[in-house]
């Protein structure tokens, strides 16, 4: 239907700190690709792997992997989105990139930064919440990190998707699975995870467990895709949720208070 949403995520290894590997791989990956989608997910700082070497890989504003990320919406006539490690007048971002099939894009800057590995010491937050409207869909992307605080996060726009790319670790991976589909339930939205497997240069493991659920907490991707390298496409039904919202209407009976 018109209205639905194909989504691609992809769940990969990450090559440390070798953006000209990585956005290889995931040229490779994306050429692969052979349905129409409307939407391909890569995970957080897809060209470095989950670093704080920012002197030495920041990128520019649009730089050389934001090209790759442009170059791919074009040639698949999709967004693409995931995020990076940025350079932007002196100041660290890791910051995510939504690139339209038409080249134009708009970005979200991590805003929750992951003090147990000094993410806050090297890079500045970001402040605002970014929604990005496609087709019919309003998309709320986050990085990461940003999972585990609800509030920011919680649905006053209707949004109707909640996207995250992530590096979460292995050690914690029950948690990712939580939370995920408890954003899902809480948010009456399609939940949208993509994390990376392997293990990166500091020797953390990481298991995947890229998932979308729906309104109602049941995941739509396939389960048993741990620990590998994936590719999977699923379509979202706006009717379907549409009709999850009109009749169980939790998000009408919400808390009014304004986040500062």
């Amino acid at each position: 239907m018109e209205d639905n949403l194909r989504v691609a995520i992809i769940q990969s290894e990450i090559i440390w700190e070798n953006p000209e590997a990585n956005r290889k791989v995931f040229d490779f990956k994306i050429n692969k690709i052979k349905k129409q989608v409307d939407l391909i997910v890569l995970p957080e700082m897809f060209s470095t792997g989950f670093s704080m070497n920012v002197k030495a890989l920041a990128e520019p504003v649009e730089g050389e992997s934001f090209l790759h990320l442009k170059k791919w919406a074009l040639e698949k006539n999709a967004c693409v989105t995931g995020s990076l490690m940025v350079n932007d007048n002196g100041k660290y971002y890791n910051r995510l990139y939504f690139v339209f099939p038409n080249g134009s894009y708009k970005t979200y800057d991590k805003r929750h930064l992951f003090s147990l590995a000094k993410e806050d010491q090297t890079y500045t937050a970001g402040s605002e919440k970014l929604i990005v409207t496609y087709k019919s869909w309003k998309i709320c992307p986050l990085i990461c990190y940003d999972l585990r605080f609800p509030v920011f996060m919680r649905n006053v726009e209707d949004y109707d998707v909640l996207l995250l790319v992530a590096n979460w670790p292995e050690k914690r991976v029950e948690a990712w699975d939580t939370l995920l589909k408890a954003r899902a339930i809480e948010n009456m939205s399609y939940t949208i995870g993509v994390n990376r497997v392997g293990q990166d240069g500091k020797g953390f493991d990481y298991a995947g467990h890229s998932a979308i659920f729906n309104a109602l907490g049941k995941q739509l991707s396939n389960p048993f895709n741990h620990h590998t390298s994936f590719t999977e496409v699923i379509e979202l039904e706006k009717e379907q949720l549409d009709k999850i919202r009109q009749k169980l209407g939790f998000l009408k009976d919400r808390d009014q208070f304004n986040l500062k």
